[in-house]
């Protein structure tokens, strides 16, 4: 497959999976290994997952800043940041301490990836029907406790096939929050989490960084950039009055696959 094609692919790929409870590492890492891609130090995963990033940041700069201004005066706006600083500290822990664990062991295992899927698949379709009532309808306004509680639960998607989103949705659905306040709050706490995780992996892949194929790398990132901001808002109104049970059956669709082609020896 032609290079640039094969940028715009996996591009596409990140925009449309990076904010869905799919696990955008988890696809990327799966069509790598099956296309047989492979970039130095992951310089254009880490690249264009950065243009996700940039997607969210320019959504939801205008909301965040607002908070950010009012905090000073408005108790609810500074414990809404507060909420937000609680949850990520969670991931800032696990991260530092499991992160080579994390990238030199899991990440090397599309069979893990596969599995983490289809686990993760069924754990959405039950959720969705079986999840308690919601108590909690703002994104901004949710309990520090709670924040916290979700915060530990985005630990799990350390593991590449069991999804960010994925887990701080589940996490938030389980203890009261509203589907579509959970998405929301998913975003919000990608944006420090996300940042920081970018920001370490290219750190500590600095000597291995490859930026050779820049011109792969910008169509990557252009692509994935335009594709967030398309899929953000879509997700936010579609699960406001779907619900979650199309991602968990995509999961297990794609995990499912992913084993049989293991299994083939592809």
């Amino acid at each position: 497959m032609d290079n640039l094609i094969l940028a715009a692919l996996l591009g596409l790929l990140e925009g449309l999976t990076e904010f869905i409870p799919v696990s955008s590492t988890g696809h990327l890492l799966l069509v790598g290994h099956f296309l047989g891609f492979n970039s130095p130090g992951n310089t254009f995963e880490v690249v264009i997952q950065l243009g996700a990033v940039l997607a969210l940041v320019s959504l939801y700069a205008a909301k965040l800043m607002g908070l950010a201004f009012r905090a000073r005066r408005d108790p609810d706006a500074l414990r809404a940041l507060v909420s937000l600083l609680i949850a990520f500290l969670p991931a800032v822990v696990v991260g530092l301490l499991a992160h080579d664990f994390i990238k030199r062991v899991l990440f090397e295992s599309p069979a893990l990836i596969a599995v983490m899927l289809i686990i993760g698949g069924v754990i959405l379709l039950v959720i969705d029907k079986l999840a308690p009532a919601p108590v909690h309808m703002e994104a901004t306004e949710l309990p520090l406790r709670t924040a916290f509680w979700i915060g530990v639960c985005q630990c799990l998607a350390m593991v590449p096939g069991v999804s960010r989103s994925g887990a701080t949705i589940v996490g938030a659905l389980m203890l009261g929050v509203e589907k579509r306040a959970a998405a929301e709050f998913s975003f919000l706490l990608s944006l420090p989490t996300m940042g920081a995780a970018v920001a370490y992996d290219l750190f500590k892949s600095r000597d291995l960084l490859d930026f050779s194929a820049i011109t792969d790398i910008a169509i990557g990132f252009a692509v994935a950039f335009l594709t967030a901001l398309l899929v953000v808002r879509a997700v936010l109104r579609f699960v406001g009055k779907h619900g979650y049970a199309v991602f968990g059956w995509w999961r297990i669709i794609v995990g499912t696959a992913a084993l049989i082609g293991l299994w083939a020896g592809f």
